[in-house]
């Protein structure tokens, strides 16, 4: 078994873009006319979905609000990550920093509003 999730968004090119240029996602699929694309790194997949679809089920629908979620990427070196993402001008939301749990870490916001937490785990 194993995870992987999705986002119901109207920002399916958007994300695609942001993954892909700041972490290398390779793209899985995408539907004609882009209304779905899944994205791979590493064994890890994402998906983003437009919403009000009617081929999907109810549930599946209703398009993501901006809040409460948080993605991680796992990194071998998180001040490396940093300076690269850093030199794309990509803004920075939380600048680097160690945690008390032995986590070296910083984050950055994706065309959705989820922090996308880029962590080096150092210990612990």
């Amino acid at each position: 078994m194993k995870f992987w999730s999705g986002v119901i968004t109207e920002k399916v090119q958007e994300s695609k873009a942001f993954y892909v240029r700041l972490f290398g996602c390779e793209v899985l699929y995408e539907g004609e006319d882009g209304w779905v694309v899944l994205l791979k790194l590493g064994d890890s997949e994402l998906g983003f979905m437009k919403p009000g679809l009617e081929s999907q089920a109810e549930i599946f629908r209703p398009a993501f609000q901006g809040q409460g979620m948080w993605i991680v990427v796992d990194v071998e070196d998180a001040n490396t990550e940093y300076r690269r993402i850093q030199a794309l001008g990509v803004p920075i939301e939380v600048q680097l920093r160690d945690e008390p749990w032995g986590d070296r870490h910083f984050v950055v916001v994706d065309p959705n509003g989820i922090g996308v937490d880029v962590v080096q785990r150092l210990g612990g």
